[in-house]
């Protein structure tokens, strides 16, 4: 093994953006070992954003890393981030009820928990819809360890040219960045 499983300290501080196969636009913040941030552009929950989500996150090969958390609304996610050639592999596992009004995840879900906990106690569960897509890495940054400002507002209150108006490097290479 040419990697220390354990060594997580590549990933962490690090900021994503990323769009998946079907066009739904994602950031992802992991703020430290244990807890990101993220916020959802576009897609069927677009407007969701969520801060101090606790997570599962591993090193699985040199350059891949595996979030994976389970939600107050009872969704279940596990990403593949592979940073050596910009890819991520999600897996969604999205209760019936979200599927049936997606609208009702789609705010600031740390002021809403109680909400959130209601609507999964009352379901319906199943079936579950399963999301499983890749998606292309279009933004990476350094933010730091436990940046309150990288994911600090719902995604309607950014700037139209963001992320370009960042005062951050893109640490993607030009050729890979959609944004190029």
């Amino acid at each position: 093994m040419d990697f220390n499983k354990d060594d997580v300290s590549g990933f962490v501080g690090k900021s994503f953006i990323y769009i998946y196969d079907a066009g739904w636009r994602y950031e992802l913040y992991v703020k430290n070992e244990v807890t990101i941030d993220y916020r959802v552009h576009s897609g069927i929950v677009a407007g969701r954003w969520v801060k101090d989500q606790a997570v599962n996150i591993v090193r699985i090969a040199k350059d891949v890393y595996r979030v994976s958390w389970s939600e107050p609304t009872g969704n279940n996610v596990a990403l593949s981030l592979n940073l050596h050639n910009y890819i991520v592999h999600g897996t969604i596992f999205f209760p019936r009820w979200v599927i049936n009004d997606p609208k009702k995840i789609a705010c600031f879900q740390n002021e809403y928990l109680n909400e959130m906990e209601a609507y999964r106690e009352a379901g319906p569960v199943y079936p579950i819809e399963v999301v499983d897509s890749f998606a292309t890495l279009i933004y990476m940054r350094d933010c730091g360890i436990n940046n309150e400002e990288v994911i600090a507002c719902p995604p309607s209150e950014l700037p139209d040219n963001y992320p370009e108006c960042l005062s951050d490097k893109n640490l993607l290479p030009k050729k890979e960045s959609a944004l190029a």
